[in-house]
């Protein structure tokens, strides 16, 4: 079954006249009777008695009716989605997060966003990098974005946005406040409270062992806000990402020996064609003004050749 074909149909029930149908469907007469005589093979029987002066719905005609009806209905449906789409109307963007980027970072982005593509429907999701990735293979979110220490895998295409680099996150009163930039040989043995979700930690780890330092770690949450609340507190030292520490009551001093520095990407699958929303989307944030920290700023990203994405029409 072809639409000309439901279209025709429609027409001559609705005109109950050859002739009319084929003006209304912009055809040729023989040309509309031979669609209607095709369907009518398909269907397996006659949709319309043809008699002198009066042309009208078999049985199965009326029975086939509702049924086609629905079937221009639905398709004049899916054009006008379609058609909504390509112009950012009423569709829906799916955005995942690291959970270890704060929302102080994206929160600018996503309302200038809002304020260009007013009809497009925004969900962030809030996740680890491994939830980030697998639900980005099976298509429940459009794009992410976060940072690895060795960078997503095949599967995926990463656009550098910004870099920014991890800090050591003490109390005023901390004695090694005293210094601007500080050695990491400098906290060999320091009590240490944990962020449980930071991604970069296990690399960090191996680098600092091979240069002869331990943290004790005396404390782990996956809540920033009780990290940070601890830190205060004197409890120990942190290690976090400079954009992400929001208590005022701390300060930040950049490690060096090693330096531990993340790249923030967008991150979609590779060779999969995306909508119109995500390519707006992708402008935005190429385009937008990224915060920086109070430190020398990071030698920024180098582009990628191939960081165009292909797009579906």
């Amino acid at each position: 079954m072809e639409m000309q074909q439901v279209r025709y149909f429609l027409a001559l029930a609705r005109t109950l006249n050859f002739t009319r149908a084929a003006e209304q469907a912009n055809v040729s007469q023989p040309a509309l009777t031979r669609a209607i005589q095709q369907l009518e093979h398909e269907l397996g029987g006659p949709l319309f008695h043809r008699e002198r002066a009066n042309t009208h719905l078999s049985e199965l005609g009326r029975m086939m009716l509702p049924y086609l009806e629905q079937i221009q209905a639905q398709t004049e449906a899916a054009k006008q989605q379609a058609r909504a789409a390509k112009k950012l109307e009423n569709v829906a963007l799916k955005i995942g997060v690291m959970c270890t980027i704060g929302p102080a970072l994206i929160a600018d982005l996503i309302v200038k966003f809002r304020m260009a593509h007013p009809n497009v429907e925004l969900e962030v999701t809030e996740e680890g990098s491994t939830e980030l990735m697998e639900m980005l293979s099976k298509g429940d979110l459009h794009l992410a974005l976060f940072g690895l220490p060795e960078g997503p895998d095949v599967r995926f295409h990463g656009l550098p946005l910004f870099q920014e680099r991890f800090v050591l996150a003490i109390p005023p009163d901390h004695p090694l406040a005293a210094k601007n930039v500080i050695s990491c040989r400098d906290t060999h043995e320091q009590p240490y409270v944990s962020r449980a979700n930071c991604e970069i930690f296990d690399v960090a780890r191996r680098q600092l062992r091979e240069a002869g330092v331990r943290w004790n770690k005396v404390f782990s949450s996956e809540r920033d806000d009780w990290v940070q609340g601890m830190i205060k507190a004197g409890l120990g030292i942190g290690f976090f990402p400079e954009l992400s520490v929001t208590d005022p009551g701390l300060v930040t001093r950049r490690l060096i020996d090693p330096e531990f520095v993340r790249t923030i990407m967008l991150v979609t699958v590779r060779g999969r064609p995306h909508s119109p929303a995500v390519g707006a989307f992708v402008q935005a944030a190429r385009a937008f003004k990224w915060p920086t920290g109070t430190l020398d700023p990071v030698p920024a990203p180098a582009e990628d050749a191939g960081d165009e994405l292909p797009v579906a029409g």
